[in-house]
């Protein structure tokens, strides 16, 4: 046998010990696409391919090799992605509005295989997911001008569902109107409190009458059916495009910087791993002197950053609150146990509602 021969019959047999590990490697990538798709993840993890690179890199011992490989790393990993995506393509995703709403762009930014469920406000998306018909939900929980979107808290504390994730996008707010209407021939502005919040400054400038609606989108909608010239929509560009309305205004909203915070509503509840950087509680406090303060500090005794802590009724009994807790940390771990132990001993009712390794700017 030649040297040629013996050197092809090696690249023969890697080959086939390959194609085995390949096929093994596929099979893991289909178990990882059912987890994502369970939980509500997405496919693209940029943080795992990092490691995946830095670990599988050092395996490499001939330095000449090592960018080669590295290369070789990406293109098996963006086979894995490309499975994924097909696996994935069954998956529902439930929003409040129509086509054409922040949570239809942001649902489809996160999950750009699945199929976007339009529902007509939080409650039904929220239900549809705790029924079964769709997989997930994106729903607002927070905007960095107006606040907290209350409902959505209400429905993570009352109902069922669990959050994998959280994202935040920037919102432009735009004034939409019927081809021929001007800026000036505006008397009435129509679009969800949100957003008519998140412009209050420019409707009080033009004195505009306002009228709310259940969604953004909903209200372009609305003024293209409606094809009057003094009533304009505050809603998103592509809102806009969809239901063929003019741009009038662009960057309506009073803040230079507007952006929502986005969740993600699955029926499981993805357990807590040890790189997790942040977690979402729910929690009542014990009818006793200091019970608030005691569990605020067990938090912090423990080693974790509490980043926000908002309270809400619990409608029954009256004056009765629940508290929405944000927090820092893993607690994958002993200092976790340990914690949620101790507010045992101050709280009448928690929930761990999602623990995700951190949040992603969309």
């Amino acid at each position: 046998m030649t040297e040629l021969e013996k050197a092809r019959e090696i690249i023969n047999n890697t080959d086939k010990e390959m194609a085995a590990l390949f096929e093994k490697r596929m099979d893991a990538v289909k178990t990882v696409a059912a987890y994502k798709k369970r939980n509500g993840l997405p496919v693209f993890d940029p943080v795992r391919e990092k490691e995946i690179e830095k670990r599988n890199g050092s395996y490499i011992t001939d330095d000449e090799y090592r960018s080669y490989y590295i290369n070789f790393l990406r293109a098996t990993v963006d086979i894995s992605k490309r499975y994924q995506h097909r696996l994935l393509e069954g998956m529902r995703v439930a929003y409040s509005g129509v086509e054409g709403a922040f949570a239809n762009i942001v649902a489809e930014r996160i999950f750009p295989d699945a199929e976007s469920v339009p529902f007509g406000d939080f409650d039904s998306a929220y239900k549809a997911v705790e029924e079964g018909i769709c997989d997930c939900a994106v729903l607002p929980v927070e905007n960095s001008t107006n606040g907290d979107v209350g409902r959505v808290l209400d429905l993570a504390f009352f109902g069922s569902l669990y959050v994998s994730g959280v994202y935040e996008a920037e919102i432009i707010q735009n004034l939409l109107a019927v081809k021929g209407a001007t800026l000036d021939g505006i008397k009435t502005v129509i679009s969800h409190p949100q957003a008519i919040g998140q412009c209050m400054e420019f409707i009080k400038k033009h004195d505009y009458e306002v009228v709310e609606a259940v969604n953004t989108a909903v209200a372009a909608k609305q003024v293209a059916e409606w094809g009057r010239a003094d009533i304009a929509a505050i809603a998103s560009e592509e809102a806009g495009i969809k239901f063929g309305l003019n741009k009038l205004e662009s960057h309506i909203n009073s803040s230079g910087v507007n952006s929502t915070r986005f969740a993600v509503f699955t029926r499981g509840r993805r357990e807590p791993l040890p790189g997790d950087g942040r977690f979402i509680m729910l929690f009542t406090v014990k009818n006793t002197v200091g019970s608030l303060a005691r569990a605020i500090n067990v938090i912090g005794d423990r080693g974790f950053n509490l980043r926000a802590i908002k309270s809400r009724p619990t409608k029954e009994p009256a004056w009765d609150y629940y508290f929405y807790a944000e927090g820092e940390g893993s607690i994958a771990g002993e200092q976790g146990t340990a914690m949620l132990n101790d507010l045992g001993g101050c709280c009448s009712n928690i929930k761990i509602l999602g623990s995700y390794e951190k949040e992603v700017k969309l």
